[in-house]
């Protein structure tokens, strides 16, 4: 596994320091290569919604709880 940069690991930090969230978690699996992102444990999501970019919104109610980044690893850096 490749290490984050000091700039990546910066730009990581921002982005959840700026979150409307007060937690973040994240897993992923290599080998379905999808990336989750959840706002809220526990959750049970009640709808979502597949972007154009392949990018599920996770709702519970009007809230919304996490995402699943599919095809993760391909993503541009």
């Amino acid at each position: 596994m490749a290490l984050m940069t000091a700039e990546e690991m910066a730009q990581l930090t921002k982005l959840t320091v700026n979150s409307p969230h007060k937690y973040v978690w994240t897993s992923y699996d290599s080998e379905a290569d999808v990336l989750y992102i959840n706002f809220k444990k526990p959750s049970v999501a009640t709808d979502s919604k597949l972007t154009d970019d392949d990018i599920i919104v996770r709702y519970e109610g009007d809230e919304v709880i996490g995402l699943t980044v599919l095809h993760a690893s391909q993503r541009p850096k």
